[in-house]
């Protein structure tokens, strides 16, 4: 006998009717129309069965925290890295697993249930390093994470920033980061990317750095990076994320460029509502955008992945982890209205950014793990426009969450009775 039958389901490759069989936390079966005896049968009555939500680019370590000990005045990423200077001396280890924690609920609500954290390794305590590793653990039976070692103040820039970074490598942290476009000269930022990707060589270990994450078309560490990707024989391993300066870029290099991305095997995450709100804040008008080069970079071949990257934090006010607003946003942004570019937006959210995670046995498919969430929608268009309703929310075939079906009841003159669904998460 099952554990659970889903039937009447809608997967988000454009199949219908279908039923996923689960036995032991893993799918056994999807096909049409299956009939099997089964401890639970759910009839998902056409509604979308998606793998669950992942988050490539966040900090957790921050999440939570806005307000702490001053608010962003300027809206500017400079004044937010400053702010969070100010904040770490106040930082707790019990406050920042309480705040990661409480975020975490948040995101299992909203059937986002993989995310990969950048973690401040710049202060010799280590302090947040240890809380997130405390985090992780402590999420392990619902919430899969990862942490980058991240060097917020630089690696090169700030005193013992390599030997950090080692340091929380050594306590468990899963990935090398680097911030390349925050280091003294534009030759340090060079010099950093060559570095930190032989430290990932020498340990095997995956990269991902936030690069070019600026207004400036002359930041072109990505380029680095796809260079040391392919001399270190990295490739599958290595994201850049943000890659803001792609926006400003001319159209002859980004010519030049998006195919040595491609070439490399790297991936980009970009970062649809924190990357409108920080770039383009020197502009007067027309102002930039910001958000790279989305549309172009999945034409060349490249993963790209969205993230959320910040909620209530030094950077950004808003944010919920609802990750079906960041594919809102991103492809607004992004221009990318068609039927197909919605769907590659859809999985920007969910497939791309799991194999820019390099998450194993995802995907509604035989042999996976059960994993998905029944969204209040039919199909990935619907799920964006209405930022759909997290129904149901299975980890391993174990119901973690659900939320009741949105609607509204109106009183309208001459339609007794009328309901509307309500574009609610």
């Amino acid at each position: 006998m099952l554990d659970l039958l889903i039937t009447h389901a809608n997967l988000p490759d454009g199949r219908t009717d279908m039923s996923v069989a689960v036995q032991d936390g893993r799918i056994v079966e999807v096909t049409p129309g299956l009939q099997a005896p089964a401890h639970q049968t759910l009839d998902a009555a056409g509604q979308l069965l998606s793998p669950p939500f992942c988050d490539p680019h966040f900090h957790m370590d921050a999440t939570l925290s806005y307000g702490l000990p001053r608010i962003n005045q300027s809206g500017t990423l400079l004044e937010g890295i400053a702010l969070w200077g100010e904040l770490k001396p106040l930082l707790t280890e019990e406050a920042l697993v309480e705040r990661a924690l409480a975020y975490g609920d948040w995101a299992v609500a909203k059937g986002l249930l993989a995310i990969r954290s950048h973690v401040d390794t710049s202060d010799p305590s280590l302090l947040p390093v240890r809380a997130m590793l405390e985090v992780k653990r402590r999420m392990a039976p619902y919430l899969d994470v990862q942490l980058v070692a991240f060097p917020q103040d630089g690696v090169l820039r700030s005193p013992g920033g390599l030997d950090n970074l080692k340091r929380a490598l050594d306590l468990g942290a899963d990935v090398v980061g680097g911030i390349p476009h925050f280091e003294r000269t534009m030759a340090d930022g060079a010099a950093s990317v060559k570095l930190l990707c032989e430290l990932a060589a020498e340990r095997g270990l995956p990269v991902d750095m936030h690069c070019d994450e600026s207004d400036d078309p002359l930041s072109r560490h990505i380029e680095t990076l796809a260079y040391e990707t392919q001399r270190l024989g990295l490739q599958g391993r290595v994201n850049g994320s943000h890659l803001t300066s792609m926006h400003s870029m001319d159209n002859y290099y980004a010519s030049k460029l998006i195919p040595l991305i491609a070439e490399a095997g790297v991936s980009a995450v970009a970062n649809p509502l924190i990357n409108i709100t920080l770039q383009g804040r020197h502009d007067t008008y027309p102002k930039r955008r910001g958000m790279t080069r989305v549309p172009e970079l999945m034409a060349a071949g490249v993963t790209v992945a969205f993230g959320h990257d910040c909620v209530m934090d030094p950077w950004y006010s808003l944010g919920s982890g609802d990750m079906l607003e960041v594919a809102h946003m991103g492809l607004h942004v992004a221009q990318m209205t068609s039927q197909a570019g919605m769907r590659q937006c859809f999985e920007a959210v969910t497939v791309n950014a799991a194999q820019v995670m390099g998450l194993e046995g995802y995907g509604i498919a035989a042999g996976n793990d059960a994993s998905f969430v029944l969204l209040q929608a039919r199909d990935p268009v619907e799920a964006i426009r209405l930022r759909a309703t997290r129904l149901k929310v299975w980890r391993q075939g174990r119901l973690l969450a659900e939320t009741p079906a949105a609607q509204a009841r109106l009183s309208l003159p001459g339609r007794p009775g009328a309901t509307a669904f309500m574009p609610a998460g």
